[in-house]
């Protein structure tokens, strides 16, 4: 725990100007963010007496070893700066919000000769019109679904697209009537971008004149006594209504805004969103985030605002709705004008039909919060108690703000992996997990597995901290390479193993915590916490000792270090499974250097088996395409040193030519017979 004291800046160092500031830890990474209006009074409120602060701004503070900012010339330049470096660096002490996703967006690509109609997501293209976001994609089709009666525009891929048109018969949508089919000519190209740019009217919410125009043509078609195509034309409009229920009118024709709502407590906020689009709502969204900085209401808002339409993948409509303006609002509401390229009404709602879908939101708000507290496993309390109770059992000197846990897994001794979990603050870190394939040795030997990948992970570390001069790198050894480099960016980025953890957890027991001590000793470490985690009686074990620490089942900090365990098991059987399923597939041809599938696909269509293969000279190979005479002398010289199977086959009709069955794959033994070994 640092003395803000130590690296507070001088008051005449800290200018005036508007900027933004970073803190550091020890060990150089960045961990808090922040902006200012004015840098000097901002930064020193952050070094008064520690008993003054926020609980949040002082664990903060205390973590931090350094200070730095960067003036800027403008309140909005420092508000796109904040959101910059805060997704560059990722700050634990920032708000962040776990449901960052991309939501699906109903797209039509009107740039194209024959648009399409499908589900998108991500950034927006040019020449495409979006509907949305919804929440969920099966919403789109179902809507799709119901207006493909009225608007048959084409929904299928280019490639089905092509093939149609190649063999003159669409697909089965064609054929029912909920598309045009304009791959064979039904209707053309202007035609069916007429019928397109009616799609979008309509999801625009201009459906007035649409209903009009068909209950016209229905009354038309029954007076003219042609009943099947008023009852077609009847069928039609009930499509379109339903399709219309789906997405109320709320406000006014022609009204486009993002209405915005927080729930909020002293540990966690909810925030929903409501796009409304034509005077619809087109699609809902929302967040939760740990509130980990100290942040009032306004503070919140400025946040989400950012995480909304930071990445410009999200347009921004004329009216923001909020429930409380950012404090000042002027620069965000100049950042808006500026992404959207025009006027943007940033208010809070008083009165009237838009207060009332605002009061809705917030309930949506609310029944978030509720839902995520019911499901979370513990929150922010229960965390910094299952900590504490960590660091209580273990004697450690402060909690285990990061805790690592590396698991072996194999089966029989075949394809022996390991994994590598990294939960901060109790909360799974899954960017920072690492799988390491043990390189050493063959066979099975937990302990002496645990051993080369614990060296392996520190000796990492360690050479990174060269970099900054701050380590000496020990000796490479004979027990196998570092894992490869990650990036080595400086100013906080993250890297590989650029970070020591404060707790190291093994899944196992005595001779496990041994093995890892070992490893620790022979590279010189010893600030790191160790302990191991055996599966029979839950029994926590530590170097050095006799008998094991007894954790209380009903603790939280046994609950934390079994989550922290069971999720390296996970992550170490999905490993291993994927290397046996490769290894079980595995063909003859598979292991030859510098041959890929499609040469592999040429040479067994070209000689239709492998005992084929094994008997042609070196011309005749060459004689296949993209067989070069150096590839040639390669598959020649790997299948005469291998032993042939006892049946050939022909691979493209399944015929067997002789007494030998020889596909160019392997079986290699049954899968899943033997039990695996976590």
């Amino acid at each position: 725990m640092a003395d803000p004291s130590t690296y507070r800046p001088a008051p005449g160092e800290i200018p005036v100007s508007p900027g933004v500031y970073k803190f550091r830890d020890a060990h150089g990474r960045v961990i808090y963010v922040g902006k200012a209006k004015s840098l000097r009074p901002r930064l020193s409120s952050y070094f008064q007496e520690i008993a003054n602060l926020h609980p949040r701004t002082a664990t903060m503070v205390t973590t931090a070893a350094s200070v730095e900012w960067t003036v800027v010339a403008t309140e909005v330049e420092a508000l796109q700066l904040e959101y910059s470096w805060i997704k560059e660096f990722d700050p634990r002490f920032n708000v962040k919000y776990r449901d960052d996703k991309s939501y699906p967006e109903l797209a039509v690509t009107l740039n194209e000769e024959f648009p399409r109609v499908q589900v998108m997501r991500g950034a927006h293209k040019k020449g495409v019109r979006y509907f949305g976001p919804y929440g969920h994609a099966w919403a789109i089709r179902e809507t799709v679904d119901l207006l493909l009666r009225v608007f048959p525009v084409r929904t299928c891929s280019n490639g089905v697209f092509k093939r149609a048109r190649q063999v003159g018969r669409p697909c089965l949508l064609g054929y029912i009537g909920k598309c045009a089919a304009p791959c064979v000519g039904k209707v053309s190209a202007a035609e069916h971008q007429a019928l397109a740019e009616e799609f979008c009217e309509f999801m625009a919410g201009r459906t007035g004149g649409f209903l009009r125009r068909l209950e016209q043509q229905m009354q038309e078609a029954a007076e003219e006594m042609e009943y099947e195509r008023a009852a077609r034309l009847r069928d039609d409009i009930g499509a379109l209504r339903r399709a219309m229920e789906k997405n109320a009118v709320v406000l006014a024709d022609g009204t486009d805004a993002d209405l915005l709502a927080l729930a909020e407590d002293e540990l966690e906020a909810a925030v929903q969103i409501f796009h409304v689009r034509g005077g619809r709502v087109r699609g809902q969204r929302g967040w939760v985030t740990d509130k980990v900085e100290d942040v009032d209401t306004p503070a919140l808002v400025e946040h989400a605002l950012q995480q909304l339409y930071g990445s410009g993948t999200e347009p921004v409509p004329r009216e923001v709705l909020v429930p409380a303006l950012p404090e000042p609002a002027g620069p965000v509401r100049e950042w808006l004008c500026g992404l959207r390229g025009g006027q943007v009404d940033l208010r809070v709602p008083q009165r009237g039909d838009k207060k009332d879908l605002m009061a809705t939101v917030d309930r949506n708000a609310q029944q978030a919060l509720a839902l995520h507290k019911t499901k979370r496993a513990g929150d922010l309390t229960t965390r910094s108690r299952a900590l504490q109770e960590i660091a209580d059992a273990l004697e450690l000197d402060s909690v285990p703000l990061r805790i690592e846990c590396f698991d072996i897994s194999h089966l029989q001794g075949e394809d022996v992996v390991a994994s590598m979990v990294v939960f901060e603050d109790g909360l799974a870190r899954k960017s920072e997990y690492r799988r390491f394939q043990i390189k050493s040795f063959a066979g099975q030997d937990d302990v002496r597995s645990m051993h080369e990948v614990i060296t392996r992970r520190f000796r990492r570390y360690l050479q990174e901290r060269e970099q900054t001069g701050e380590w000496a790198v020990p000796e490479a050894d004979d027990e196998g390479p570092a894992e490869p480099t990650g990036p080595t960016e400086e100013n906080g980025r993250p890297r590989r193993f650029a970070y020591p953890p404060q707790l190291l957890v093994v899944d196992g027991g005595q001779p496990q915590v041994a093995a890892a001590r070992r490893a620790l000793d022979e590279l010189g470490i010893d600030d790191v916490a160790l302990c191991g985690l055996a599966k029979r009686l839950e029994e926590v074990w530590l170097p050095g000792q006799d008998d094991p620490v007894v954790l209380p089942r009903t603790s939280e900090g046994l609950y934390l270090l079994q989550r922290v365990r069971d999720e390296a098991h996970r992550f170490a059987i999905r490993y291993q499974r994927t290397k046996r399923s490769k290894r079980l597939t595995a063909g003859e041809l598979d292991s030859v250097p510098g041959l890929g599938e499609t040469r592999r696909q040429a040479l067994l269509k070209h000689f239709g088996s492998l005992k084929r293969l094994r008997a042609a000279t070196v011309d005749e190979l060459c004689e296949v395409p993209g067989i070069g005479r150096r590839t040639a002398e390669t598959v020649a010289a790997a299948l005469s040193s291998r032993t042939p199977a006892t049946f050939a086959v022909n691979t493209a009709t399944g015929e067997i030519i002789d007494d030998s069955v020889e596909t160019g794959r392997v079986d290699q033994g049954p899968v899943g017979a033997p039990q695996e070994t976590p």
